[in-house]
């Protein structure tokens, strides 16, 4: 007969999902990777029955028929009716006792702090920012892209640094040495042919993220339109941080803002820089902070709190990743 866990904490993002079983003491049981959770692409059935697969291997793997919490941090959970509709899928899976949906942000920002108390501003594909205090109070954005006033994120940089180089190239536009290194990326001499390339498919249009490396690289050596890009992407996180410290009578309290994903992941010193120099104008008693731990480990320790774990339990979890 299985034991049953105390918590299934789900980190699912749009290219991977992580899956941990986790004991009542914060000892990881088992965990499981899988592919990316993308219901708005996939449609939400196939969507769960590839998720399914990955949380019953790590069950199965736990020796778990079951766990008191299901804490799970989803990508495209951006919405409250989004959240309802994902917490209604997952209780139906019959994983645990009760079931508790947030938008994966929420996982990196209780990864990056030690009590769930703070704000965090991810850049990775996209961006998004979510705060939270211990009393349940969150602040949050719809983060749906520039509909909901979002500006930002590796896609929409590479996006920025293709419409600066096309420009630049026709005459349209100020120079900008990334007339020159977009197309140099893929092998091609300017942006005449890379814009064939892409309009064409020859260059797939997936791989146009691996231009925003290359917009920080051209920023580095000096070019100031590659720099002012840099510049408003600094601004951007640290006016979704501000704003959400405020909404949570946070701005003049000594509190932690977890800055994670891909992009600020990487630490680019000119957008760390812009972002320290700004958060400590805007927010001095902000305390800046890069997460590069699993988010999984976040989803974890939501589930812990809900559960009233002791500390030692939290501090075995956090023990766990951190090794």
């Amino acid at each position: 007969m299985g034991l049953t866990a105390g918590v299934l904490a789900i980190d699912a993002g749009n290219s991977k999902t992580d899956v941990a079983v986790i004991g009542p003491d914060g000892a990881v049981l088992a965990a499981a990777r899988g592919e990316g959770f993308r219901p708005p692409a996939v449609g939400l059935d196939t969507a769960m029955g590839t998720l399914t697969g990955t949380v019953g291997r790590a069950l199965a793997d736990a020796g778990a028929t079951g766990v008191l919490r299901v804490s799970a941090c989803l990508a495209n959970a951006d919405l409250p009716v989004e959240e309802e509709q994902l917490t209604a899928a997952l209780a139906a899976c019959g994983w645990g006792g009760t079931v508790e949906v947030r938008n994966d942000t929420f996982a990196i920002l209780r990864a990056g702090v030690d009590e769930p108390r703070g704000v965090a501003v991810v850049c990775g594909a996209g961006i998004n920012c979510v705060g939270m205090r211990p009393d349940g109070r969150t602040a949050r954005f719809p983060a749906i892209g520039r509909v909901s006033g979002d500006w930002g994120g590796g896609w929409a940089l590479a996006e920025e640094a293709l419409w600066h180089a096309a420009r630049a190239s026709d005459g349209r536009g100020g120079p900008t040495a990334l007339a020159d290194t977009l197309p140099a990326h893929f092998g091609l001499s300017g942006m005449t042919g890379l814009i064939e390339a892409l309009h064409l498919g020859h260059v797939p249009r997936a791989r146009r993220h691996e231009l925003t490396p290359v917009l920080f690289a051209t920023a580095a050596g000096g070019d100031g339109v590659a720099r002012a890009i840099v510049a408003r992407q600094a601004e951007e996180i640290v006016t979704m941080a501000v704003v959400a410290l405020t909404r949570l009578s946070l701005l003049d309290e000594e509190t932690p803002v977890v800055l994670g994903g891909s992009v600020l992941a990487a630490r680019h010193p000119l957008l760390d820089d812009r972002v320290h120099a700004l958060l400590a104008e805007r927010a001095p008693k902000a305390v800046p902070r890069v997460v590069t731990v699993p988010p999984v480990l976040g989803a974890g320790l939501l589930g812990l709190d809900a559960l009233a774990a002791p500390a030692s339990a939290h501090a075995c979890l956090r023990g766990h990743y951190a090794s």
